[in-house]
Formats: C-alpha cells, structure tokens, sequence
C-alpha cells in the first residue's frame, strides 16, 4: 500500500490550496492508499531558524511528527500558492525547520550529499 503524505502550505483554511489538498487526499483515500494530510497552519511551531545551523534548536512535537512521516512516505506532496515568485513564509520555515543536516542532507568534505535511508 502507498503512503501518501500531503502537506498543505496555505495558512488559510478557505482557500483553494486548502480545498485541493483536501480533495487529493479524497482521491488518495479512494485508490486504497494510506494517506495523510498536514495543514501546516494547525501545527504549533516556531517557524524561524534564530541560528541558522551553527546552534541546534530542538524541534517541537510537531515538527519531529512530521519528519517521521516524510521519512515514512513513499510519495510527498505539497501544496502552496505562489506569492511574489515564491511560497508563504510559513512553507519556508517549516522546510527551514524540518530539512535539517542529518535529516535530509548530510555533508562530507566540504559538500552536501543525500543521506543514506
């Protein structure tokens, strides 16, 4: 069975990004898929990286729910307008937060490499 994980980066809930994301996730459901759905204005984060990489900062619950579920997804979706040639800051900050060193890279001799799943 395919794992779906659909992230939805609009942080208004009635928006047509959020009535897209919810209407994947019903075809999703209805192809026999495990499907999940996180609308990223639900999660309680702090969306900005104070210290960049050089300091740590522990993730919330939410965020390290979330990591578990991208690692767990055989197929990754998101959802997000464009605004100003770019996706809303609260997208950036959860990829930010999320995409870390050792999570979704890792470097070696001065150059990032995929990590090894």
């Amino acid at each position: 069975m395919k794992k779906i994980l659909i992230i939805n980066g609009h942080p208004d809930k009635k928006s047509f990004c959020f009535a897209l994301a919810e209407s994947y996730k019903k075809g999703a459901d209805m192809s026999g898929s495990e499907c999940k759905l996180v609308h990223l204005i639900d999660l309680e984060f702090n969306p900005i990286l104070t210290f960049g990489y050089r300091v740590v900062s522990e993730l919330e619950p939410d965020l390290q729910k979330n990591q578990q579920d991208i690692l767990d997804a055989d197929h990754l979706v998101i959802v997000y307008p464009n605004w100003w040639g770019t996706y809303p800051a609260l997208l950036k900050g959860f990829i930010d937060r999320v995409f870390l060193p050792n999570f979704a890279f890792k470097y070696h001799e001065n150059h990032p490499c995929l990590p090894n799943y």
